[in-house]
């Protein structure tokens, strides 16, 4: 498809809209610590946000999502991470700018992510967002790269899907924006793994940097 100017913008959370992963690295590290581990130094970590609490798991106790003790694991790291989901995560900074202006301009945006809503709700509250839509992980019976949670929150916004930009930092990301008719939109900023490489994904349009976001969305 063609990636023409949006009316509205749908956002990936972790990675992409906002820096979770300070908090999610002290939730790891705690983790490992209970095990008597030594931390994990931030960049390793930073590399598996994206890829949920399980993955944290596995990184911190290199325990398999099938294996005895990880269940149990992954309740003790969100946990941690529920006590304080916004001690240090903050939005990406380009993007406050983007959002007071789109805002202002009374332009409708919203939040698809694969995060829980326990964790999600509390996280954009502190944090003083007010998208016009916010899909969760359990708010429907599937979540991303199924479209649906993206064409859901195109209705709550009114907005027609091919109308929409969708954001993310992740290959799933991408594969639910194209598969729900929207433009997908690759963002180098987010928690991209080593070896990844986000301009390899089947993208409409590729940013490296929040600002080249910001003038692309704001020029004129």
């Amino acid at each position: 498809m063609t990636a023409t100017r949006p009316a509205a913008l749908l956002f990936d959370l972790d990675g992409t809209l906002v820096d979770t992963a300070p908090d999610l690295a002290r939730a790891t590290n705690a983790l490992r610590a209970h095990h008597g581990l030594a931390p994990l130094p931030y960049p390793v970590i930073r590399a598996q946000v994206s890829n949920g609490g399980s993955a944290l798991v596995t990184l911190a106790l290199g325990l398999a999502r099938e294996a005895e003790g990880h269940d149990e694991a992954r309740t003790f790291l969100l946990a941690a991470y529920g006590e304080a989901v916004a001690d240090e995560s903050r939005v990406f900074p380009p993007l406050v700018r983007l959002l007071e202006q789109w805002e202002g301009a009374e332009r409708p945006w919203g939040i698809v992510t694969n995060k829980p809503r326990a964790y999600a709700e509390p996280l954009v509250a502190a944090l003083g967002l007010a998208p016009g839509a916010l899909l969760c992980a359990d708010d429907l019976p599937v979540k991303k790269p199924d479209p649906v949670p993206l064409l859901e929150a195109a209705r709550r916004l009114a907005v027609a899907p091919q109308a929409c930009w969708y954001l993310g930092d992740h290959l799933r990301d991408i594969q639910a924006a194209r598969a729900a008719g929207m433009a997908a939109v690759a963002v180098g900023w987010g928690y991209v793994e080593e070896g990844d490489d986000y301009r390899a994904w089947p993208a409409d349009l590729w940013f490296e940097s929040g600002e080249a976001l910001v003038a692309a969305l704001l020029q004129g």
